[in-house]
Formats: C-alpha cells, sequence, structure tokens
C-alpha cells in the first residue's frame, strides 16, 4: 500500500474524515442517542436585520456545545448575552440534553459563565503565551 500525506483542502476529503468518525462512534452510544445531531444557530438582529451577535452550536447525542458567542462590543453589558444564553440553555432543556459543554479565554467571558452554573473542568495555561484557555460546563437538571 502506497500512502502519503497531502495538506490539500476540499470538502469531499473533509466531509470524509468527519462521517467515518461519525460511523466509528455510532458503533459506542447507546442506541437512543445515535443519530442526535443538530446546528443550533440563534442570533440577536438589529431593526435593520444587521447581525449584533449570536450563539454557533450543535447538539451531538446528549449534551450541546457552544463554539462561538459573540455580542457586538458596543451592546455588551445590556442584557443580551444573557438573553441568547438563556435561550440557548432553554433549546437544550427542550432538546433533552444533559449538559451544555463551551470554552472560554481567560480575557473574555469565565466570569459571565460563573454566573449562569458553568464549572471549569479544564485548563490551558500560556494560549497566547500571556492567557489561560478554560473548558467549562453546565449539567443540566430535567
Amino acid at each position: 500500500m502506497d500512502l502519503h500525506i497531502t495538506k490539500d483542502l476540499n470538502e469531499k476529503d473533509k466531509n470524509y474524515i468527519n462521517s467515518s468518525l461519525y460511523e466509528f462512534n455510532l458503533k459506542h452510544f447507546p442506541e437512543d442517542l445515535r443519530g442526535r445531531y443538530q446546528e443550533i444557530n440563534i442570533f440577536l438582529k438589529n431593526e435593520n436585520g444587521n447581525v449584533r451577535g449570536g450563539i454557533l452550536g450543535e447538539i451531538c447525542w446528549n449534551w450541546l456545545e457552544i463554539h462561538t458567542f459573540m455580542i457586538d462590543e458596543d451592546i455588551r453589558k445590556h442584557g443580551y448575552g444573557t438573553k441568547l444564553l438563556l435561550e440557548v440553555e432553554q433549546i437544550a432543556l427542550e432538546k433533552n440534553c444533559d449538559f451544555i459543554k463551551v470554552d472560554t479565554l481567560s480575557f473574555q467571558a469565565l466570569d459571565f459563565y460563573k454566573k449562569f452554573g458553568y464549572h471549569v473542568y479544564g485548563t490551558l495555561d500560556k494560549v497566547g503565551r500571556d492567557y489561560e484557555h478554560f473548558f467549562l460546563k453546565k449539567d443540566l437538571s430535567f
């Protein structure tokens, strides 16, 4: 067998890697969790329809993961982040997720997440040399 490594970026190969891992993982998850995948994207828009913030994430098996959470700087500290986070938590509850996970850097939103019951389960030091990278989880109760 003659194999080689390439750095070419194409969607077909990327999809093959993702779907192959997904198929492998399916063999190890309980029957009732198989096929539970859904993108969750919620947006904060102004009166002109311009996006001012939002959360991009996904439900995978029994959790919801927040990948990106952003609010324009000029409208932070006005409660919009709270509204978005509560909305995504409600979606997680409605979809019977057991927990939510998210990560943040030390100069971002650690205290914000802690205020809503998220706890740190892991950290990486010296990210960008001067910062910490926090991994957080919130268990959900039904």
